[in-house]
């Protein structure tokens, strides 16, 4: 499927974070569906959600690595940007996640993910993660599985 068509109905989307990485490392791979994707943020067609641990998970390898400008532009994305939402997990989100968890087998950071995403009532969960499509409660969008 097209990222435009896997796109057309969605107002709101829930982010993982490998696409960030991959967006702002400039991954050759999938930064060309990715551009479609923050093209419509950017346009303010989709708001984006994602769970604060999204923070932790990018700024980790930057931060090992001293990487300043890195830490920055991740920083300035997710807490600066219009139509970017950085939700802090709150006891319903982590109620949500242990269910999740508990459902799904899943490990804490996806369930805390996925969780954010029913929180806000996401219309789709964007990820690169194949294990997650056994989620049901939202639509998953796999990277891997959309083109440009």
């Amino acid at each position: 499927m097209k990222v435009a068509q896997a796109l057309a109905s969605v107002a709101t989307l829930a982010l993982d974070t490998a696409p960030l990485i991959y967006y702002l490392e400039l991954n050759t791979t999938y930064l060309p569906r990715l551009d479609i994707v923050f093209n419509e943020i950017g346009q303010g067609h989709i708001q984006v959600y994602t769970a604060s641990i999204t923070l932790t998970e990018v700024l980790t390898k930057p931060i090992r690595e001293g990487n300043q400008q890195l830490q920055m532009s991740y920083r300035n994305l997710l807490t600066s940007t219009n139509n970017i939402a950085l939700i802090s997990i709150n006891p319903t989100i982590a109620e949500r996640a242990a269910e999740l968890r508990a459902r799904y087998n899943l490990k804490t950071p996806d369930a805390l993910q996925i969780a954010v995403a029913l929180y806000q009532q996401c219309d789709a969960f964007l990820t690169n993660d194949l294990g997650l499509k056994r989620v049901t409660e939202v639509q998953v969008l796999v990277l891997d599985d959309l083109t440009v």
